[in-house]
């Protein structure tokens, strides 16, 4: 196992589950591991609870749940959790992390574009998504849909962990000679803690722009993929104005303008831009994998999905408006697979495009 600054990549992963760090009933699978990060499985149990609450220093999630819990629920025969409630559920892994080496989570591409909060708890957390170095310990996701009620079951996959040594984070001077070595963006690139990103409302196919949730839908069963009618449970945006208004509590999906390109050394992550260039999330899942829009001679790009909630005041959002940016992190090593290279990626060379249990209309 690598001892380099960085995020770890598959291998090194694949390590940690070869000697026991990572540990899980049943055993983690291959198709767990994606280049620079492990999904995560749900396990038998969940329990909704009156709130969301972290652990704490020197407390346990289960004996925080003692508190909370207003009922445990069996996943065993498949459970709807509901709009609006939340729960936590046991996770199938568990981590005994080497010294000197901490993990991150966030929800997988497909649980942030269904508006499913999903979040990591563990045991003496004082931060979600958050674990210490050394942690030794189970692992909790305290879930919360906000738009659509869900169908889950033991061995779902809604979020992902990946584990990092050190610093890796790249300031704006060495993330300004990324981009001349390998085009990060097409065009002057707007480099200000992190690569900045815009959204893109010019009118596509029938002027459509974006989706915004329908309030009132059926559930969704995260097991089928491209069974559902977007139109059932999604609005269509369109408009020829380059600008849409956000309803405050409405959740919408969008697509960035720029067309992204993360190298194989590099992995990415979104972050918010400035809260006050509007009281909106612009991301849920967020994480990109290295290889994400990288073609075979460089940076070709793909566009990154917006998964955008608006907060305490209707808001006009214009084309080109800046609202988040990239972080980039150097790769421990070269992951011996790459995003969208013989793997199951289902969102490589995207541009506006709903979850994987839509169908495409």
């Amino acid at each position: 196992m690598t001892e380099a600054i960085g995020v770890l990549p598959c291998q090194a992963i694949r390590g940690l589950i070869a000697v026991g760090a990572i540990a899980a009933e049943p055993a983690p699978q291959e198709d767990q591991i994606q280049p620079a990060s492990l999904d995560l499985r749900l396990g038998h149990h969940a329990w909704r609870v009156r709130a969301s609450f972290l652990a704490g220093t020197g407390r346990s999630v289960s004996e925080r749940l003692a508190e909370f819990e207003m009922h445990r629920i069996d996943l065993g025969p498949g459970a709807v959790l509901e709009k609006g409630c939340v729960y936590v559920v046991e996770l199938a892994e568990r981590l005994a992390l080497p010294k000197g080496l901490q993990a991150v989570a966030n929800a997988k591409s497909s649980t942030g574009r269904l508006d499913l909060l999903t979040r990591l708890v563990t045991d003496h957390g004082t931060e979600f998504d958050r674990v210490a170095p050394g942690y030794t310990g189970p692992l909790y996701a305290e879930i919360c849909p906000r738009s659509f009620s869900v169908l889950v079951r033991p061995g779902m996959r809604l979020n992902q962990l990946r584990l990092r040594r050190g610093d890796a984070v790249l300031g704006d001077a060495a993330l300004a000679a990324l981009h001349v070595e390998a085009r990060l963006v097409p065009g002057e690139p707007h480099i200000d803690n992190g690569l900045a990103f815009s959204v893109d409302l010019v009118p596509g196919p029938d002027d459509l722009v974006g989706w915004q949730a329908r309030p009132h839908s059926g559930v969704i069963d995260l097991d089928r993929v491209g069974a559902y009618d977007p139109l059932e449970f999604w609005t269509p945006i369109r408009t020829q104005a380059r600008r849409i208004i956000l309803d405050p509590g409405a959740f919408y999906i969008l697509v960035s303008r720029e067309s992204v390109h993360i190298p194989p050394d590099y992995a990415a992550e979104m972050a918010p831009y400035l809260a006050m260039v509007g009281e909106f999330r612009v991301h849920y899942a967020g994480f990109f994998d290295p290889g994400f829009g990288h073609g075979p001679a460089g940076g070709a790009g793909a566009r990154g999905v917006l998964e955008v909630r608006c907060h305490e005041a209707p808001f006009a959002l214009e084309h080109g408006q800046v609202v988040g940016r990239l972080v980039y992190e150097r790769m421990a090593e070269r992951p011996e697979r790459l995003y969208g290279t013989g793997i199951a990626s289902n969102y490589q060379g995207q541009g506006l495009k709903l979850a994987k249990h839509f169908r495409t209309i």
